[in-house]
């Protein structure tokens, strides 16, 4: 199924976070999206740039009613004309599905 059709789901207590080698062939289905590490933890990020300050709030906007609609929340960097999304599962210190399911979503805007 394509990531974008999916769901986000709670994570259960004890769930680990994805291994890299999964987290490697999930990357394959979001467009610009970078695999990095934030003081230790696995992440995926991607940076969008926009003609000024309004569309990128437009867009911002956006990716917030997206992300209270399937309750998973990105790490948001806004400056004049760009927007820096950052996505981990805060629950499990690392990866999730959820991460691509929305990164996937948030490109479909």
């Amino acid at each position: 199924m394509d990531l974008a059709q999916k769901k986000c789901v709670p994570c259960e207590r004890g769930t680990l976070p994805m291994q890299k080698e999964a987290a490697a062939r999930l990357m394959k289905q979001v467009s610009g999206w970078q695999l990095l590490q934030i003081s230790g933890v696995d992440a995926i990020e991607k940076k969008y740039k926009f003609r000024d300050f309004a569309e990128a709030m437009m867009f911002v906007n956006k990716v917030a009613a997206l992300a209270e609609e399937e309750g998973h929340h990105p790490d948001i960097k806004i400056s004049w004309n760009k927007v820096t999304l950052t996505l981990w599962t805060h629950a499990i210190k690392g990866l999730s599905e959820n991460d691509f399911i929305m990164a996937a979503k948030i490109d479909a805007l």
